[in-house]
């Protein structure tokens, strides 16, 4: 069985365009699996393929020589021919941004790289405005829940029937119960391929503990970041404050750095896809709040290792704030990051999420773990002044009988 990324399917949809394909990514996240999947696609329709890895020493620096060096390692196209290259962890190449230009400016009728690209660090900081028009980029997360229950069970039946909980969230599924420990696995070990597949409790910990300590410690030093241990105390403070709002200056103070060395650990840590940071929405400047931003993580493992907090949901002190981070990467997912914002007045009035469909409409959520806890009257200044936005809560469940987060 080949487990697919459903961000596979759009990949090669689009093979035929011909710009650039640019696929970026936390570590980890199964974009190299991603690369050579799209090479059995390719070699499925008789198409020319080459594979090269920039972690290849000898590789990299011929290319980093002169860009058409990479015609010592593929054949070059002729006038009648389309040669696809995929080149894995494209970041480590000295100018990236100068070597898929030359090439594409010179060959794109006949050459098309896809490549990978490990940190969206590099990839942004490189990658400049020469590139517009170029370049396809893709974002490749850890797992969705829906691609957590392929990759866990191989199935697509347990897909079909979340669907079906989607729709009517009273639907009697035979298999509600399966999901429900399948949606708790989930919350508690996060969606890194390899966490997910791992069989038992001390496996999933140890690769987890493996990315906290190693990989991270990659993007430490490929961002040239002086101070590590300052660096992984503001991660661990993050994860203690996922769903609160950020300030640069109480951060500064309490690790004993600058404002700008934390907005340089912050940029790192968004660029590398760990943590994401949510904009306010606000209309009235006068007493909606207008610059600090929210703090989620990009996967719930990654929080929960650097927490060392694995029981169960319901039983967790911090379960609002999983569940909250939950349904910030599943409303990401469905409406995009860029149409997420949440809402907080001067004198604490909030919701968690709203979702801006356009410049004047769209919809709010707010998190409960139980819907027992969700009272209308308390969001009243926010239904008041914003009727074009319908609040609706959304919460974690397993009695049949209530709202559960699986409606999602």
């Amino acid at each position: 069985m080949k487990l697919q990324r459903s961000i596979l399917h759009k990949i090669t949809a689009r093979i035929d365009d011909k710009r650039f394909v640019i696929i970026v990514g936390a570590r980890q996240t199964g974009k190299t699996t991603i690369l050579k999947q799209i090479g059995s696609f390719l070699a499925d329709r008789n198409d020319t393929y080459f594979f090269l890895t920039l972690e290849d020493i000898t590789v990299l620096s011929k290319l980093n020589e002169h860009p058409e060096n990479i015609f010592g390692y593929i054949s070059k196209p002729t006038d009648n021919e389309h040669v696809y290259v995929l080149i894995d962890e494209i970041q480590y190449l000295e100018n990236p941004t100068n070597f898929l230009k030359l090439l594409y400016d010179k060959f794109a009728e006949n050459l098309k790289i896809i490549a990978t690209g490990s940190s969206a660090f590099y990839i942004d900081t490189k990658f400049k405005d020469s590139l517009a028009g170029r370049k396809q980029l893709f974002e490749i997360r850890t797992l969705t829940f829906d691609e957590f229950l392929y990759f866990k069970t191989g199935r697509t039946d347990l897909n079909t029937e979340l669907q079906r909980i989607r729709l009517n969230s009273i639907f009697l599924s035979l298999h509600r119960v399966q999901l429900s420990v399948y949606f708790d696995e989930y919350l508690t070990y996060g969606g890194y391929p390899a966490v997910v597949l791992a069989d038992t409790h001390e496996m999933k910990i140890e690769i987890l503990t493996e990315l906290m300590n190693s990989y991270i410690k990659r993007d430490i030093s490929e961002a040239n970041i002086q101070n590590p241990d300052k660096f992984y105390r503001l991660l661990k403070i993050l994860a203690e404050q996922t769903g609160n709002l950020l300030n640069v200056n109480e951060l500064a103070t309490t690790l004993g750095v600058s404002t700008t060395s934390i907005n340089n650990y912050l940029y790192v840590l968004q660029k590398c896809f760990h943590i994401d940071l949510l904009k306010p929405f606000y209309k009235n400047l006068r007493k909606e709040l207008t610059k600090m931003p929210k703090v989620y993580f990009g996967d719930l493992g990654l929080r929960n290792i650097l927490l060392n907090l694995f029981q169960q949901p319901e039983n967790r002190i911090d379960r609002g704030e999983l569940l909250e981070n939950y349904l910030f990467l599943r409303l990401c997912e469905q409406f995009g990051a860029d149409n997420l914002r949440f809402w907080r007045t001067a004198t604490g009035n909030e919701v968690d999420f709203v979702v801006v469909q356009n410049s004047e409409s769209g919809f709010a959520v707010e998190s409960k773990f139980s819907m027992r806890n969700f009272a209308p009257k308390h969001y009243e200044a926010f239904t008041n002044n914003y009727p074009l936005f319908p609040l609706q809560c959304r919460c974690y469940e397993n009695s049949s009988n209530e709202t559960w987060a699986l409606a999602l």
